[in-house]
């Protein structure tokens, strides 16, 4: 993985922030689990497609909300400190990767 320019957000995540993201990547990690299991049943193909594609959706989701509150807070906070260029460049470097 790639260094980033801080270890931490900028603003650490609230309680109910941290909650929500981790039962989020609960409920989909129980759907990685049914998919194995549909695997191991030798289930029909499409309906295991359509389970990953759920799966793809949500961590889609999840990402976006992370990448939305790193804009609010950790590239926002960085700009008004003068570092404007080295976050929106890590951002965008992420951003690519994230697209992908």
């Amino acid at each position: 993985m790639d260094k980033s320019l801080h270890d931490q957000p900028s603003k650490p995540r609230t309680q109910d922030e941290m909650e929500k993201l981790n039962n989020r990547l609960k409920r989909i990690e129980g759907q990685v689990r049914g998919i194995q299991k549909m695997v191991e049943e030798d289930r029909y193909c499409v309906d295991i497609l359509v389970q990953i594609s759920a799966i793809q959706s949500a961590l889609k989701n999840v990402g976006l909300s992370v990448t939305e509150r790193h804009i609010h807070h950790c590239v926002s906070d960085a700009i008004k400190q003068g570092e404007g260029e080295e976050i929106i460049e890590e951002l965008m470097s992420v951003l690519k990767q994230f697209s992908k």
